[in-house]
């Protein structure tokens, strides 16, 4: 296993045991991660969505990875995160493929890439079904996802 694997593999380890502080010790303080709900997120705005997200899955969350690869500078791995949204209650399961690049052991870059559609209708049931597909419903996912982030910051008291 090389050196960026065992980074990966501690990161969604830390990931399935609900620590995002180990999470976050696999970051380079310069991160870019990007993903469809949160869009592009950098530097500590990173660490907070992930300790936001945990805190939110109040123990509820589950995280299975597989797949894991990664070279020098690239890495990849695949994972599974299955909880209740919190907004509604309802069950989702999202499969996630995961990209990675590296520098100097830490991550660097991080883009989740998954199924907003899919994810909208698991998490918004009817509503999402008729509308999860349109760039508006999805703008508005992402909107909420960002005022969420900010108002855990302000009330976390972290710029």
């Amino acid at each position: 296993m090389t050196d960026n694997e065992k980074t990966l593999v501690k990161f969604y380890s830390a990931f399935s045991n609900a620590d995002a502080a180990t999470m976050c010790e696999c970051y380079d303080s310069t991160i870019q991660f990007r993903d469809p709900v949160f869009g592009l997120l950098k530097g500590n705005d990173v660490c907070q969505m992930w300790k936001m997200l945990i805190e939110k899955s109040n123990g509820n969350i589950k995280i299975e990875y597989s797949a894991i690869k990664a070279t020098e500078y690239l890495g990849s791995a695949q994972w599974i995160a299955t909880y209740n949204f919190s907004k509604t209650n309802r069950k989702v399961v999202n499969v996630i493929q995961a990209q990675f690049q590296f520098k100097d052991g830490l991550i660097i870059k991080h883009t989740d890439e998954f199924d907003l559609y899919k994810w909208s209708k698991q998490a918004f049931g009817i509503t999402g079904h008729l509308f999860g597909w349109t760039g508006f419903f999805q703008k508005k996912i992402q909107e909420k996802a960002l005022l969420s982030l900010k108002k855990y910051k302000d009330t976390h008291h972290v710029d």
